[in-house]
Formats: structure tokens, C-alpha cells, sequence
């Protein structure tokens, strides 16, 4: 073992050919450099320095440790500043997933402000369902998640309200209700609905059939999707209609579905968005950076 402190005198003195002049610079007496210097050849069995009476002069192998000591100091110092940027939350890497990141500018907004300011972060951006962020956050995979409201209390994770938007409904544009402004939701009880499979967002599912059960029906669930994005595909290809959240409407541009707002409205017909991140103190620097990003209008 050989310490960084010994490293930096040998360079120093190397650098000087010059024990007194090293010394001052060292901020340290003559006598105890030489010892050090000494002791490190003991230690890497060769010696580095030619010690006459016209001076110091560095051997071949003194060159070449001195080549490979400055390589070891400087890779040191560029590993602590990077340390020290991760602290910061300047540098490191922060993943992000969400069950959608359209129809969102305030989340949009915030991931590209946070890509200008803090460049050395290696930003990672996933969609997936609920339950499975749930679990990418249970197992350190995911830093912050946006998902929906969950069946169960979480146990682990802090969950934070980030917004909430209506119901709407997606249906084909050929539909003999496309052209309404609105549509009370218990008038399509006798409709095909297609939906999202109930173990990729136990509570969302729940919610969406909770929300049907009140206009007095149990909705005819003929295929599911995973994807919002096949969800409204499947809608535009006359497989039935969908209830999705207000956000893939303002996003969507498939001119094959309409999307209506429900005139029966009510606070079941409002699904909410929810900020999921491991309960842990303090928060990383780098989540932190990103969470103020989001508190700004």
C-alpha cells in the first residue's frame, strides 16, 4: 500500500530534482521527504532517484513511476470531483418512469429543463404500467415513478399527489355518438369496452369499473392492451370503446377516435397521477434537483 501523500512528494521531488526546494514547496523539513522517498523504494524494491553530489537525477525506473504516479494523482483527483459532482446531484445517473410522459408539460417541461441544467446526468426515461414501477422502485431500479392511484397501501415508497384529470370516453369516429359534445356514460352500457389488463394497475382498473358500476352497468370487456397507445388503436378499429384519462386525449391524433367528456361527471369520473420514490433519508441530490424543477410553474 502505498499512500497518495508519499505519491505526491516523490512527484514533487521528482518535478524539482531537488530535495530542499521540494521540501519547500511540501510545506515540510528535508530529512523526513528523503526518509519517505527512501521508504518507497524499500517498498517498490528499485530505485527511482540517483543521489550525488551534483544533485538528484531520476533512474529509468524513477521516469517511469514518475510518469505513472502522475496518471494515479490525476485519475484521484478526477474520481473525487466526480464524488463530489454526485453529491451535488451534478453528475450521476437518475431514472425516471411514468405510465405516460404525453399529455404531461409539466413533467415534459421539468425533464428538459433538468437535461440543460444538470448535463452530467445520465437522465433515463421509462414507461411502463403502475404495477410494474411499483416494483422497479421497490427494487432500487426506478428513482421516481408517476403511476396511478394503487390497490393496496404501499408499505414502502412515498407516494405524492403530482395531478388529477377527468375520465373521457374513446370511441370510434364513425360511432353513432362521435358527433356529441358530451355523453352520459350510462348510455353505453349495451357497448364493447376494450381495457387495460387489471395486474398491470390493480387500483386504475378497479377504478375504471367502479366508475361504470355507478351509472348502474358492468362494463362488456371484450380485449385488453397494454398500451394506451393500442388501446386507442384498437378503439379506432371499431373493437370498442375505451375510458382513458383526459391526457391521451389532449395528446392523441388519430383522427379515426373521438374522445368525449362524461356529462354524468363525477369525482369517480377523476383519476389521479401520483409521484412514487423510495422512502429513503435524504433524498439523492439529483432526485432532489429534479423534484424542485417540478415545484416551479
Amino acid at each position: 500500500m502505498i499512500e497518495t501523500r508519499v505519491l505526491k512528494q516523490f512527484v514533487t521531488v521528482a518535478e524539482t530534482l531537488n530535495f530542499h526546494r521540494a521540501a519547500e514547496l511540501l510545506h515540510m523539513s528535508q530529512p523526513p521527504l528523503s526518509v519517505a522517498v527512501r521508504q518507497l523504494e524499500e517498498k517498490l524494491g528499485v530505485t527511482l532517484l540517483i543521489r550525488d553530489r551534483g544533485g538528484v537525477a531520476l533512474t529509468p525506473a524513477g521516469s517511469a513511476f514518475l510518469h505513472s504516479a502522475r496518471g494515479l494523482l490525476h485519475s484521484l483527483d478526477q474520481q473525487i470531483s466526480h464524488v463530489r459532482k454526485v453529491a451535488e446531484g451534478l453528475a450521476g445517473k437518475l431514472t425516471i418512469s411514468s405510465v405516460s410522459l404525453a399529455g404531461y408539460p409539466r413533467l415534459l417541461n421539468a425533464l428538459s429543463q433538468f437535461r440543460q441544467r444538470y448535463p452530467q446526468v445520465e437522465l433515463e426515461i421509462k414507461e411502463m404500467p403502475s404495477a410494474m414501477q411499483i416494483r422497479a422502485v421497490q427494487q432500487g431500479e426506478t428513482d421516481l415513478a408517476f403511476i396511478r392511484q394503487p390497490a393496496v397501501e404501499l408499505r414502502h415508497g412515498k407516494l405524492t399527489p403530482f395531478l388529477t384529470e377527468k375520465i373521457v370516453v374513446a370511441l370510434p369516429a364513425e360511432h353513432p355518438r362521435a358527433a356529441q359534445r358530451e355523453i352520459n356514460l350510462c348510455a353505453l352500457a349495451d357497448q364493447d369496452f376494450v381495457f387495460t389488463p387489471p395486474q398491470l394497475g390493480e387500483g386504475y382498473y378497479q377504478q375504471l369499473i367502479q366508475l361504470c358500476q355507478s351509472a348502474g352497468f358492468y362494463p362488456r370487456i371484450v380485449q385488453q392492451a397494454a398500451q394506451i397507445s393500442t388501446l386507442i388503436a384498437l378503439v379506432s378499429c371499431g373493437f370498442g370503446l375505451a375510458l382513458v384519462p383526459e391526457s391521451v386525449a389532449n395528446d392523441s391524433a388519430n383522427a379515426k377516435v373521438r374522445f368525449l367528456p362524461l356529462s354524468d361527471a363525477t369525482p369517480q369520473a377523476e383519476i389521479a397521477l401520483f409521484m412514487l420514490f423510495a422512502n429513503t433519508q435524504p433524498v439523492a441530490a439529483t432526485l432532489a434537483n429534479f423534484l424542485a424543477l417540478l415545484d416551479k410553474p
